[in-house]
């Protein structure tokens, strides 16, 4: 005699283990459909306050290069200058007109900087605003 503790066919259902995901599912579309409404509608303009143009463009300065030789000797726009004086002439008159030139002070490699430090002591001294030193990449190492 066997004995039977339960049955294999039963009338009852099986009962459900998985979570009904369903009404999740409404309320993340509820939330997301929400959210989208509530965005501002962005705009693809961008603002910009331009300047106005004015009547004349600016006027660029007039350049003056200076160069100082090896040697010491001075060249005003490629015309050798005699000495100091004639050079402190020439930042006078250039300091005084309404609009300065652009000093462009180049020197070469092997001057002493004697020369070149007086070559700036005088166009401070006299009044030089606006000065640059040009070719300064054959002192980089």
């Amino acid at each position: 005699m066997a004995m039977n503790i339960g049955s294999a066919r039963s009338d009852e259902p099986e009962v459900m283990m998985d979570i009904n995901t369903t009404p999740l599912i409404d309320v993340m579309l509820v939330l997301i459909i929400m959210l989208i409404i509530t965005i501002p509608v962005q705009l693809h303009a961008v603002n910009l306050n331009m300047p106005q143009a004015s009547e004349a463009p600016p006027v660029k300065p007039a350049v003056v290069t200076l160069v100082i030789e090896a040697d010491g000797t001075l060249r005003w726009n490629g015309e050798v200058l005699a000495d100091r004086a004639a050079l402190e002439t020439r930042l006078k008159t250039a300091a005084a007109q309404a609009q300065q030139p652009e000093l462009h002070l180049r020197a070469n490699k092997a001057v002493d900087y004697g020369v070149v430090a007086m070559v700036l002591a005088s166009a401070q001294r006299l009044g030089m605003t606006q000065l640059g030193l040009v070719g300064n990449e054959q002192f980089a190492p």
